[in-house]
């Protein structure tokens, strides 16, 4: 089941009036581009790590007590204000592919992997070039850090073109780090990353880490 908001985003709820706060698409690719997290990024975590979106009245006082962050992520267009509950989206890792990563891409051709190499699920393409492609990922994050040890933090994300006038990229390589785990997004054709299946996405690998995490 997709997630669906039982009220749109909207940057015209005033504070007062809202009640749970949840994150934008883009506040979820965002909040998830770094394996350092900074304090806005933090907070936009703090929102997907329940089985509902976080009462504001909790965030605030856990994430904004100076009254700056809400106002910050807002100009970000990073999260968006609910007057409704929202629940996280009932979905199993097994159903990414069918459910999730295919929206992200303009093609519905993707393909989830880890920064390892493997292969979590992939929509539109066969069984070898989804692990081919997860392969690729690996070895770009191997690339990724020899680039960051030299002093260029520039080359995290990327793009190929098969097309000389490079219009539309053929594979787009997306990365996420999430609790302390990093992932890859491929996706064929343009990359459709302002979508609510990105923010089910992020939701569902943090719900289902915290479902399977060995006890301590």
């Amino acid at each position: 089941m997709s997630l669906e908001l039982v009220e749109p985003a909207s940057q015209d709820i005033p504070a007062d009036a809202a009640k749970w706060l949840l994150p934008t698409p883009r506040g979820a690719l965002h909040g998830f581009s770094t394996p350092e997290p900074g304090p806005a990024q933090r907070a936009v975590q703090a929102l997907l790590s329940a089985p509902q979106a976080m009462e504001l009245a909790r965030w605030r006082q856990e994430h904004d007590r100076n009254g700056r962050m809400l106002q910050q992520l807002q100009e970000k267009q990073w999260v968006q204000l609910l007057r409704r509950q929202v629940p996280a989206p009932d979905v199993r890792l097994g159903d990414f592919a069918q459910h999730v990563i295919a929206p992200l891409s303009g093609e519905r051709r993707a393909v989830l992997a880890s920064d390892s190499g493997f292969c979590l699920g992939h929509s539109g393409l066969d069984q070898d070039l989804a692990e081919t492609l997860s392969a690729a990922a690996a070895d770009y994050s191997s690339f990724v850090a020899r680039q960051a040890r030299r002093g260029w933090p520039g080359a995290q994300r990327v793009a190929f073109h098969n097309d000389p006038d490079m219009l539309l990229p053929e594979w787009s390589f997306v990365p996420l780090w999430i609790d302390g785990s990093g992932y890859w997004l491929v996706l064929a054709g343009e990359p459709l990353l302002n979508n609510l299946a990105m923010v089910e996405l992020v939701w569902s690998i943090r719900l289902a880490g915290a479902r399977f995490a060995a006890p301590l």
